[in-house]
């Protein structure tokens, strides 16, 4: 089979943690995967540790945090001639130590340009491109849908006991002022207020998990793409948690193994994630997937009830129309 014949998955953040292991799974289904990645040498090394078929994977420059980057990779990758059968937003910038807000090339608070905004713009970017695939698909294959899968976070949902820790604080996007006022300096959070980089980090994922709900009411019945959101467990030692101080990369592993029970390897989040990619059951529209906080051998996935913050018809409207402004789409 020629690499164009393959079924083609985008992977962002593919070079660690969950996006390296669902990368390798996606391999073994015999996808084709996009490993976009911001370190090239990174990628190549670690895909060689795991021993990736070389003939399965491509790798592509992508600094989600830079829209100037997300336009590039677009650009560079209709240009190869692939198509795109489903999109794995799965990359996110995690700084909690910070006492000032890192910011973009644009000027944006760094962990919600790359975790929400980058995503957004890369989202609608390619687009047409799963619409055009998709199209392309069904003339063989009638029940095939593109799918549009992101990474959510229990601690971003306050329908459970994670997003309702205050540390430092639930995630709470208020009425989008700090975006209404253009999300420059000295704007740094969604709701106009203090920065909290930690906060900044679960508002980011809010945001993750509003906007795949407002892709699905505003392209699925059309287009019959899949749109969902996922937690695949807590993955408690993946390098999303590399800026956090040693004591706690060491204990919360140790607490989420043997308090919690919420943990899971990174080679099963990143199986789990692939499922939700590819399998058949997973064919829900709208849907947020979870596995539960605590861990239970052979549990099925399940659809998550999200929070009202998440789900509200008019913050998913205004979201859309203030995001798409910082990023230079048109509606």
């Amino acid at each position: 089979m020629s690499i164009i014949q393959q079924q083609h998955v985008i992977v962002t953040g593919a070079s660690s943690g969950v996006g390296l292991y669902a990368t390798e799974a996606l391999i073994q289904q015999g996808w084709h995967v996009v490993m976009a990645c911001r370190d090239l040498q990174k990628t190549m090394r670690v895909a060689s540790q795991l021993q990736l078929n070389p003939t399965q994977f491509s790798i592509m420059k992508l600094d989600l945090g830079s829209l100037q980057s997300v336009r590039e990779f677009v650009k560079d990758f209709e240009s190869k001639g692939f198509p795109l059968h489903a999109l794995l937003n799965n990359a996110a910038s995690y700084q909690p130590r910070l006492k000032t807000p890192a910011r973009s090339p644009e000027g944006f608070e760094l962990s919600v340009a790359t975790n929400h905004l980058g995503h957004f713009l890369l989202s609608r970017l390619l687009m047409p491109l799963l619409i055009q695939t998709q199209t392309s698909e069904q003339e063989s294959n009638p029940n095939f849908q593109s799918r549009l899968v992101t990474l959510g976070t229990v601690t971003a949902n306050s329908e459970e006991f994670g997003g309702k820790v205050p540390i430092p604080a639930p995630a709470d996007l208020g009425d989008l002022a700090g975006l209404e006022h253009g999300f420059l300096d000295p704007i740094a959070m969604i709701d106009g207020k203090t920065f909290k980089a930690g906060k900044a980090y679960k508002d980011s994922k809010l945001c993750n998990m509003i906007i795949s709900r407002e892709m699905h009411r505003r392209y699925h019945d059309s287009t019959g793409i899949i749109f969902s959101t996922v937690y695949p467990g807590c993955v408690a030692d993946t390098a999303l948690f590399r800026d956090t101080p040693k004591a706690f990369q060491t204990i919360f592993p140790w607490f989420q193994k043997n308090i919690t029970k919420g943990y899971v390897t990174q080679t099963l989040a990143g199986q789990r994630v692939t499922q939700v990619v590819v399998d058949k059951d997973f064919s829900s529209s709208g849907v947020h997937w979870s596995w539960g906080n605590r861990q239970v051998p052979g549990r099925q996935a399940f659809a998550q009830p999200l929070s009202a913050k998440a789900t509200q018809l008019t913050m998913g409207i205004r979201l859309w129309e203030l995001s798409n402004k910082l990023v230079g789409m048109a509606d």
